[in-house]
């Protein structure tokens, strides 16, 4: 009767355990007041069919698809993050190891003297076992906390991943856009050739002064130096990329870019900044430090109630080997404790309302994590808009200088102006095509830090097949 008792006891005791879990319950915080329902310089006519998921395929280049591919495969941040996961889920399994019973095997064998002249062997096997009743949910807490702080890992890789690939596309187009620059600037110095020779026949022939002559090879000399220093900076963002993808840093001789090779990105679709911004995997990894915060607000309010715990022991001892395993040899024990603060000088309390301060210090930071984000998708919708406009300008005044050039050559050639104007109308071309390039580039660029901004392509571990977090 009384171990049908201590049964029932037991049993009750294990049920409110499964049901009973001290601290406060994780509530997401409430930005409602903070967030708009849509961005301010977010278009309001885009269609919403564009997939965010590999949003690089927008710019519709196979190559840039395939440095991507080599930079999710190899690139060695991203490893490493990925070995960070698989440590911390290890160290998560070995915390949810405290809510299990711990099962050991003793066993002892030997001889002792029982009176003068008298030995006897012993033999003993047992299995020792202790269980903590989480009564009060203090483990379940630190479980809770302890999955939280996985989740912060794994999404901290992948902004990770998000930072790497962000760069690499960027730095794609940089080196489209240095070789680009390179292409001008070689059809610059060989139209500078061509004036050189055009002037010194006219010198030649005393059409025109030395002055003229010295001018001409003053600005060939000059624009052939700048050639150089764009061959440097190409060979670095060559190596940098590679080592992005996980390379050795080679370098190769620049590609010819055609005229067109910029090709205006589709507009992104910005939606709602509620359903956007949950892409974003720093904004999900501030949520899950809340967590793991709240949690332990859990288990510091757990360690001011009594641990109770369950400790036994089953197993044999006999003076005869082959007797050890008969049930006459059988012995087992049984043993319930607690252990419960009494005075502790506010020891324990206190650690409760650091937990609690900690927390708030949480909440602040995912407030400015949110504002943060809102902050860098208005900033690049904004840009976007300035970007776009002043290609639009630039454009114009590329056509006027062309056509300024074409008036200054025909002029010189007829002697109705002096050379100098020429070199200031070429110049003046050579600026507007150099500038077209590099606002092309920041579009580009620009583009990168919106889809950044707005967590496009690191929403859904499956649908970005990047591999972090998912092993």
């Amino acid at each position: 009767m009384k171990y049908r008792i201590v049964y029932i006891a037991l049993s009750t005791i294990m049920l409110l355990a499964g049901c009973m879990k001290v601290g406060p319950d994780f509530k997401k915080p409430d930005m409602d007041s903070q967030v708009r329902e849509s961005y301010q310089h977010a278009l309001s006519d885009v269609e919403t069919g564009e997939s965010i998921d590999r949003w690089w395929i927008a710019f519709n280049n196979p190559e840039l698809d395939q440095v991507v591919k080599n930079v999710l495969s190899n690139n060695l941040d991203i490893r490493k993050a990925l070995a960070v996961i698989s440590e911390l889920r290890a160290y998560f399994v070995q915390s949810r190891a405290d809510r299990f019973p711990n099962l050991q095997l003793q066993g002892t064998a030997g001889r002792k003297r029982v009176l003068p002249g008298i030995e006897s062997d012993v033999y003993n096997l047992s299995l020792p076992a202790s269980f903590e009743i989480d009564l009060w949910g203090r483990l379940a807490r630190a479980e809770e906390a302890a999955l939280a702080s996985l989740t912060k890992t794994e999404e901290n890789a992948r902004v990770i991943a998000q930072t790497i690939v962000s760069e690499a596309i960027t730095v794609y187009f940089q080196i489209e856009s240095l070789e680009r620059r390179i292409q001008i600037t070689a059809q610059i110095i060989e139209n500078y050739r061509r004036n050189l020779a055009f002037v010194e026949r006219r010198y030649e022939g005393g059409l025109t002064s030395i002055l003229d002559l010295r001018q001409a090879r003053r600005i060939l000399a000059q624009t052939e130096s700048t050639l150089p220093s764009l061959r440097q900076e190409l060979g670095i963002r060559q190596q940098k990329l590679a080592v992005l993808s996980g390379q050795y840093p080679e370098t190769r001789s620049a590609r010819t870019q055609p005229e067109d090779y910029f090709k205006l990105p589709s507009p992104i679709p910005p939606g709602l900044p509620s359903d956007l911004l949950l892409r974003r995997p720093d904004i999900r990894a501030a949520e899950a430090t809340l967590r793991a915060l709240n949690a332990k607000i859990g288990v510091a309010k757990g360690n001011r109630f009594p641990r109770i715990t369950l400790t036994g022991s089953f197993g044999y001892s006999s003076t005869e080997l082959s007797q050890l395993f008969k049930p006459a040899s059988s012995l087992w024990d049984l043993a319930f404790g607690a252990l419960s603060p009494i005075f502790d000088a506010g020891r324990l309390k206190a650690g409760q309302r650091a937990a609690e301060a900690q927390f708030q210090q949480g909440m602040a930071d995912y407030a400015k994590t949110v504002l943060t984000a809102f902050s860098e998708v208005e900033g690049a919708l904004l840009t976007r808009e300035e970007q776009l406009e002043k290609r639009k300008k630039m454009l114009i005044f590329l056509t006027e200088a062309k056509a300024t050039q074409k008036v200054a050559k025909n002029r010189y050639e007829r002697g109705l102006i002096d050379y100098l104007t020429v070199l200031d109308a070429q110049r003046i071309r050579f600026q507007a095509e150099e500038s077209l390039v590099l606002v092309e580039l920041a579009i580009l660029s620009n583009r990168v830090t919106l889809h950044r901004a707005l967590g496009g392509g690191w929403g859904d571990p499956e649908s970005d097949k990047t591999g972090v977090g998912n092993e």
